[in-house]
C-alpha cells in the first residue's frame, strides 16, 4: 500500500512539474544547525532522481561525515513538491524536501530530518502522533548593513506609518498559502520592526519542513522589496527578542489525549505529565531550542521571556502556558512553550521537546502547582522553597546542562548529539575569544 502512495505521488511530481512548465527543482535539506541546503537539478533528471536520488559531498556540510564518509544521497521526498511563488512562471522553479541517505541507501544519523522521524515513529509505538504550531516572530530591518528597525510600530499596531511591513507581511501569507501552507494570524509585535505570522498546526515533521520554508519565504519576500528580514533571536539590547511559542498536543486514535472534560483547565493527566517533563528537561534541551550566544540575550527578565522553568494559565513570562479552552473546541486543549527561537533548527527542537513531553508522561512526573506570582519579585530563597530552578543563562550553562542528559542523548542520537555539542563548544569559544565592542567602550577609557 505505501508503495502504490510513492508510486502515486512520484507521477503526481512528474505530471505537476510538466503541466507547470517545472524547468528546475531545488533539492533542499538542512544541516545541523538548521540551515537551508541544497542544489537544482533540471526537469530532465528529475524522474531518476525521484527512483535513485542523487548524490552530493557531505564532506562540507556542517554536522554531516568526515571526508572519508564524504558521500551522500539527497533522496527527496514527492508530497513535499512546491512550486516557488517568487520564481518567474516561464521555466518555473519547484522546490522537495530531501533525506539524506548513505550510498547503501540506509538512513543517514545525522540528517536533522531523520532525527525528527525517529522521535515521531518513537511516540507512534506509544500511540501518539505529535502536532504542533508555531508563533514565529522576525523582524524586518532597512538592511543587514543598516540595522535599523523598518518601522517604530508595536503590538498590533495598524495605521500604515507605523506598520510598514504590513505589506511585507501580506506577500509573505500570499506566498506560502500559494505553496500550500495555511496561516491562522499575523500582525505587529512589541518591538520595533518586529512582526509574527502564525502558522496553522499539523504534524511535526509537515511542521518542521514548513519551518523551514517559512524562513526562506520571509526573506525572499523582503529582499524583493530591498528590505533585510532577520531571525536573530536578539538583535537589539533594549527590544523584545524574537521568539518561536510552539502550540503543542498529542493526538491518540484521533482524539486529543490532552483534553479531559472534568479537569481543570480541561488539561488531562497526560498533558500534565507532559508539561512536568518540559519542565524538568528545559535546561538539558536548551542548546537545542537556543542554540547561539545571541539566544540567551533574549532570555533575560523584562522581556516576555522565560527565564524559569515555571508554568501557569495566563502569565506569559512562563515557560509553558496552557492557553484558554475553547467551549466545544477538544482539540484547542494545548500547551504553549516558549523557550525556542526562530533561528533554531526545527527538526532537533520538535524531537528534543517530544522526546522531554513523553519522558514526564511515561515516568509519571507529578506536574508542581501553577506559578501564577512574578517570579522575578522573588528572592532566592523563595523561588527554592517553590521548586522553581533557572533556565540557562547562557550557552556555556546550556551546553553543561545538555552534555549529561541521557534524554537529549536519546532525542538527538549519538552521532547528532555529539556533533552539534562539538560545533556549539567551537561556537561559545569563538565568543568567549572575542573582544566585543561593549568592552572596548566599557574599559579602554578606565584601564
Amino acid at each position: 500500500m505505501a508503495i502504490a502512495r510513492d508510486h502515486e505521488a512520484r507521477q503526481y511530481v512528474l505530471r505537476t512539474a510538466k503541466e507547470n512548465d517545472v524547468k528546475f527543482i531545488r533539492l533542499w535539506f538542512t544541516d545541523i544547525l538548521g540551515t537551508l541546503k541544497g542544489f537544482a537539478i533540471t526537469e530532465a533528471e528529475l524522474e531518476g532522481a525521484l527512483e535513485y536520488g542523487m548524490a552530493f559531498d557531505g564532506s562540507t556540510v556542517q554536522g554531516f561525515a568526515r571526508r572519508d564518509e564524504s558521500d551522500m544521497v539527497a533522496m527527496p521526498d514527492p508530497t513535499t513538491f512546491s512550486i516557488l511563488p517568487w520564481r518567474p512562471r516561464q521555466n518555473a522553479v519547484a522546490r522537495m524536501f530531501c533525506d539524506v541517505l548513505r550510498p547503501s541507501g540506509e538512513p543517514f544519523e545525522g540528517d536533522p530530518r531523520y532525527v525528527l522521524k525517529v522521535a515521531l515513529e518513537r511516540a507512534a509505538q506509544q500511540g501518539y502522533e505529535f502536532q504542533v504550531g508555531p508563533e514565529m516572530e522576525h523582524f524586518y530591518l532597512k538592511s543587514a548593513e543598516e540595522p535599523e528597525p523598518l518601522d517604530a510600530g508595536g503590538y498590533f499596531d495598524l495605521t500604515t506609518t507605523l506598520d510598514k511591513g504590513a505589506d511585507l507581511r501580506r506577500q509573505t501569507v500570499l506566498s506560502l498559502e500559494e505553496m500550500g501552507i495555511p496561516v491562522e494570524y499575523s500582525h505587529h509585535e512589541v518591538a520595533h520592526g518586529q512582526h509574527e505570522i502564525d502558522l496553522r498546526h499539523t504534524d511535526a515533521l509537515t511542521m518542521a519542513d514548513t519551518v523551514m520554508t517559512y524562513r526562506q519565504v520571509v526573506k525572499e519576500v523582503a529582499m524583493g522589496q530591498q528590505v533585510y528580514a532577520t531571525f536573530m533571536p536578539k538583535p537589539f539590547e533594549n527590544q523584545n527578542g524574537s521568539g518561536m511559542h510552539i502550540n503543542m498536543s498529542l493526538f491518540q486514535g484521533g482524539e486529543n489525549a490532552f483534553y479531559d472534560p472534568e479537569a481543570e483547565h480541561k488539561l488531562s493527566a497526560t498533558g500534565q505529565h507532559f508539561i512536568a517533563g518540559l519542565l524538568r528537561h528545559a535546561g538539558e534541551i536548551a542548546c537545542v531550542c537556543n542554540q547561539w550566544v545571541n539566544s540567551y540575550k533574549r532570555l533575560t527578565p523584562g522581556y516576555e521571556a522565560p527565564v524559569y522553568a515555571t508554568w501557569a494559565a495566563v502569565n506569559r513570562s512562563n515557560l509553558v502556558r496552557v492557553p484558554a479552552y475553547r467551549p466545544g473546541k477538544e482539540d484547542s486543549v494545548r500547551i504553549e512553550f516558549r523557550l525556542p527561537d526562530p533561528a533554531c533548527n526545527p527538526y532537533l527542537a520538535f524531537a528534543a521537546i517530544l522526546t522531554a513531553g513523553l519522558a514526564g508522561v511515561q515516568n509519571t512526573y507529578p506536574l508542581e502547582s501553577a506559578t501564577e506570582v512574578d517570579v522575578d519579585a522573588l528572592s532566592e530563597a523563595e523561588r527554592s522553597k517553590l521548586g522553581i530552578h533557572r533556565l540557562p543563562g547562557s550557552l556555556y550553562e546550556a551546553l553543561a546542562e545538555a552534555e549529561g542528559s541521557a534524554v537529549l542523548r536519546e532525542a538527538l542520537g549519538e552521532h547528532t548529539f555529539n556533533s552539534l555539542l562539538e560545533n556549539k563548544r567551537i561556537e561559545w569559544d569563538g565568543y568567549r575569544f572575542a573582544v566585543t565592542d561593549y568592552e572596548m567602550k566599557r574599559y579602554l577609557p578606565i584601564l
